[in-house]
Parts: structure tokens; sequence; C-alpha cells
């Protein structure tokens, strides 16, 4: 994997804690908050930065945001419980699937499937981490079942799937016209 600079690593750093703090604050989509990018932004963390301490950051800024946004935003505290540190392991598992991407990742079609299974896992896993964690381990569920947490997992994980998907796909466009800029071929001056 050929990173990008350490300017550009920064500028992209601060990106995706800017992107983060603008999208985790409020939890839900809605027409006046984009979808949290939370998850994209732990595999672009990945993809993009040489450094494993971006993780570890991000993290720490993920509950700064979520104690911000509980203490003075008034966003509702149910989510935050003793399973608040499964958060810790679903965002390390979408770090290491972006990594795991990395090392496959070049500008060309066949590095789709790449992206795709990878992303695809680190969401399954922080989904089993971030929901499954909640639901057996944060004490608001009586008597977690299996059998209980299948359907809920049929009704929240797509929706993630798709917010991760959706800041993805913005990336992807983003990394291929920025390549296509500076590999296009540069003209004459005509003067």
């Amino acid at each position: 994997m050929l990173y990008p600079t350490s300017r550009q690593q920064l500028a992209i750093g601060l990106g995706l804690a800017l992107l983060m703090a603008l999208t985790r604050s409020h939890h839900w989509a809605t027409l006046h908050a984009l979808p949290d990018a939370s998850w994209a932004i732990f595999f672009l963390a990945a993809v993009y930065l040489r450094s494993y301490w971006a993780a570890p950051v991000l993290i720490l800024e993920a509950a700064l945001v979520d104690y911000l946004a509980i203490a003075v935003g008034g966003v509702n505290g149910f989510c935050v419980s003793p399973a608040y540190g499964f958060l810790i392991p679903a965002y390390g598992a979408l770090f290491l699937a972006g990594r795991a991407y990395a090392h496959h990742h070049r500008l060309s079609w066949s590095a789709l499937p790449w992206l795709l299974g990878c992303a695809l896992a680190g969401a399954v896993l922080a989904e089993l981490f971030s929901s499954g964690g909640f639901y057996f381990f944060s004490g608001r569920f009586a008597d977690p079942s299996l059998a209980e947490f299948i359907p809920r997992l049929a009704r929240y994980f797509p929706a993630m799937l798709s917010s991760m998907a959706l800041y993805l796909g913005l990336a992807a466009v983003v990394h291929v016209t920025v390549a296509g800029q500076r590999g296009a071929p540069r003209q004459a001056d005509p003067s």
C-alpha cells in the first residue's frame, strides 16, 4: 500500500475527525442530520492513514462526541451502558478490515471485490460487537436470547450497512476523481 504523503494524511485525518463530529452527535439521519459516518470513518482511516494511533484517537473522539451530545445536546443516553466498551472491538474490527483492504488497494476494478469483502466483513463484526454487546450486556433487556437478537440484527444492521456504504461510495468517488486529476496527462499551454 502506498500511503498518501504526511501532509495528505493529516488533511485526511482531520477531515475524517470533522466528519465524525458532524455526523455522530445525532445518531440517526433526519432532514437536519446526516447518517452517522463512524463505521466508514474507521475503515477509511485504516486505508489512508499509516499510523495505528488513528484508531484510538478516533475512539476517544467518538466517546467525547457521545458525551457532549448527551450532556450538552440533549441526545437520549439510552445507548450508554456497561456495554459501551463493546464499541472498541467493533471499531477495531472496522479498522482492521480497512487495513486488510489497504494491502489490496489499487485503482482498478479488480480491487472492488476486496473493497466490498473487507467492508462487509468489518461491518458484520462491528454489528455483532456493538449490537450484540448492547443487547446481551447492557442490562436494558430482560432475558436476552439469540432468538430475540436475530430479528433485532435484521432490523438495525441494514441501516448501519447502508450508511457505511454511502460514505464509502462517496470516498471512492473522491478518490477516483483526485487520482484522475493527478494522473491526467498535462496538455501544452496553447499560448
